[in-house]
């Protein structure tokens, strides 16, 4: 059965503290080698992304999907694309609307549950490459939208999608707000929050028709960010319906190709929900994988060449004979 109830991941002791291997990776982690060429794609609704690529001139491509607030640049997303690198794969770190450095131009971003734009650079892809393969990697809420974009599409996902792999995914977003919202994640919570309050900022004249901007700059919890900002922006009644619509959670049993899902026991930004071992060990298609340690989209390794557990791991889901 594909749940995988031990792993080989064993960190040193100072590891094995959530915050310490949650925060570190993030402050300290950099992995100079990756250099990108950005690609700015424009969208079919007047809007844009931007792909910072690494080319191996290679048959095979890993799509890497970063977190909330995040980017293709950080350690984590250049950590899996230098890995595949090195297996002669092709690397592109997809940087959600408003994520590379740039604001986006329409008061609509990206969200946990938003699957067109990955879609629509996948058709592209497809159109203007001869890949074999185009494996995604998805982490944290890049994690949620790669298993709800794979669900979604069930039997109808492009061919060249051959596996995927989530790391560190709120796959049941509602009771992870909950949890991020108790007082030992509040360090978190107040950065994601003041990142978010300062992008609204920066769109301030975009955004100030379609939402209350004294409910968003106010808001104390992603309950009330995403009930005065992402629930109105998107198309959805309330921050309620919003999760419950976007949980990857309800979209698992649709997969139809091979998945790694790897979430840490100790992850301090998810449920007990966020650990679906019954729908693993019924599923052919779902591998689950709940190391002891790791913290959220951490797993530090002390390694030689800086190579992290969890790169190792999609390297060897993607490439099984190797």
């Amino acid at each position: 059965m594909p749940y995988h109830t031990s792993t080989n991941y064993r960190p040193t002791l100072t590891f094995r503290n959530k915050h310490w291997s949650t925060i570190y990776p993030s402050v300290f982690r950099k992995i100079p080698e990756v250099v990108y060429e950005r690609e700015r794609i424009e969208l079919p609704d007047g809007d844009f992304i931007d792909v910072d690529w690494s080319r191996k001139n290679g048959r095979h491509l890993v799509i890497v999907l970063h977190g909330l607030e995040g980017s293709a640049d950080r350690p984590y997303v250049r950590g899996i694309i230098r890995e595949m690198n090195r297996a002669g794969w092709d690397g592109a770190g997809l940087n959600f609307r408003g994520c590379s450095g740039t604001p986006n131009r329409l008061a609509r971003s990206y969200h946990s549950g938003e699957t067109g734009d990955i879609g629509y650079l996948v058709e592209k892809i497809m159109a203007e490459a001869d890949y074999e393969t185009i494996n995604l990697v998805g982490f944290s809420l890049g994690g949620n939208v790669t298993m709800k974009y794979l669900g979604e599409l069930g039997k109808q996902l492009p061919a060249p999608i051959k596996r995927a792999v989530g790391i560190s995914v709120p796959v049941d977003l509602y009771h992870s707000c909950l949890e991020i919202q108790r007082w030992h994640n509040r360090i978190y919570l107040n950065s994601f929050l003041k990142n978010l309050k300062i992008k609204a900022r920066l769109k301030e004249e975009v955004l100030r028709p379609h939402v209350d901007l004294e409910k968003v700059y106010g808001a104390k919890d992603f309950f009330q960010f995403d009930g005065a900002a992402t629930a109105p922006l998107h198309g959805f009644s309330s921050a309620s319906d919003y999760y419950k619509k976007s949980s990857s959670l309800n979209y698992l049993p649709e997969i139809t190709i091979p998945v790694l899902l790897i979430n840490a026991l100790n992850d301090t930004f998810l449920s007990e929900t966020s650990y679906p071992t019954e729908l693993a060990r019924q599923s052919k298609n779902i591998h689950l994988m709940t190391p002891k340690f790791g913290g959220h989209v951490g797993f530090v390794t002390r390694h030689p060449e800086n190579i992290y557990w969890t790169e190792q791991m999609v390297h060897d889901f993607f490439i099984p004979n190797k």
